[in-house]
């Protein structure tokens, strides 16, 4: 069963244009249509975890507002189980959970007193609320901080409390804005390890990031929209085959050396430099290898680690948004 159905999903905006010359008269006022999200069409299955990926300003959040109903759609519909978004937002928002890139917590309240309040607003029992949110706030590492008023908690901790929140109506579907964006490794990783717990679970998972290697890790099937427009829809081992032209280098020295002059070497298409290294694109390993062990020889140069992989999701993410501006 489908989760999600999206159909033919748009959202304009207006904005008036004054003329150059007149400003202040009306007639000269000209309304320009801005198209944040393009005709649309996906569907997400009952149980997925699905990835909506895009740069800054393609439509990933406003997509993410009419699905949860802060929206309301130019054209197109959507479907939450069956039932239509908009018509029935009452029952959709009863089996939904919502944590937006642009959240709040309760500031003034503490973390316990955050979900007690969330709790009684979704009209859970009062026995039910304190032991789910104990069993939350147990699972999310914030326990021993319940009493501690909100606006004490680092953003890790503020991000953590949100899913809590989020989770305390048991949801069917849980909708996920850029949930890891600038968090630190510790929360990154429990709220990473948590979407699979539930996801196990059979809850169905709607994640918007920016962090490809969240995408990669936890995504079923990711789609990617640019200017509006969904311009693929696939696996991340699909995805990735987009660059199967390509193949990659990592290359580690000894004391730490990045020789640059390596890009120029004739076999290699992109040189990045990582941790203590650099990632090189190629098209051939073989030839790239031999041109890169004849060059570090005749400069001296001592090799600590190579290893050789296919291209990463990040890197088919922006030949997938190059080929589609190419492509307008």
């Amino acid at each position: 069963m489908e989760a999600i159905i999206v159909n033919n999903l748009s959202k304009h905006f207006g904005l008036v244009n004054h003329g150059i010359k007149n400003r202040k008269r009306e007639k000269n006022q000209q309304e320009t249509t801005i198209k944040a999200v393009d005709d649309i069409t996906f569907e997400v299955e009952e149980g997925e975890i699905f990835g909506f990926l895009g740069p800054n300003g393609a439509g990933k959040t406003t997509t993410i507002r009419m699905m949860t109903g802060v929206l309301k759609p130019t054209t197109g519909d959507i479907k939450i189980f069956g039932v239509d978004a908009w018509q029935n937002q009452i029952a959709v928002k009863q089996v939904m959970g919502n944590v937006p890139e642009m959240a709040n917590v309760y500031v003034s309240f503490s973390g316990w007193q955050n979900l007690m309040f969330v709790g009684e607003i979704y009209g859970v029992s009062k026995k039910e609320r304190i032991k789910k949110a104990e069993d939350l706030l147990k699972k999310f590492d914030l326990y021993e901080k319940r009493n501690l008023k909100a606006k004490k908690y680092s953003k890790g901790m503020n991000q953590r409390l949100l899913l809590c929140m989020a989770l305390m109506s048991n949801p069917e579907i849980l909708f996920l804005d850029e949930p890891t964006s600038g968090l630190d490794v510790q929360s990154a990783k429990i709220i990473k390890q948590l979407i699979r717990e539930y996801n196990t679970q059979g809850m169905t998972i709607f994640l918007t990031t920016h962090d490809m290697e969240v995408a990669n890790e936890l995504c079923d099937r990711i789609a990617i929209i640019n200017h509006g427009k969904i311009i693929s829809l696939d696996t991340p081992i699909n995805i990735r085959k987009i660059t199967q032209d390509y193949q990659a280098i990592d290359l580690y020295f000894t004391d730490g050396v990045k020789p640059q002059e390596i890009k120029n070497l004739q076999s290699i298409r992109e040189v990045q430099e990582i941790q203590e290294g650099l990632h090189i694109i190629v098209e051939n390993i073989h030839d790239s290898i031999c041109e890169i062990t004849d060059y570090v020889k005749s400069h001296n140069i001592k090799i600590k680690h190579l290893s050789t992989h296919q291209p990463k999701l990040e890197e088919a993410f922006l030949k997938i948004i190059e080929r589609g501006i190419k492509n307008e």
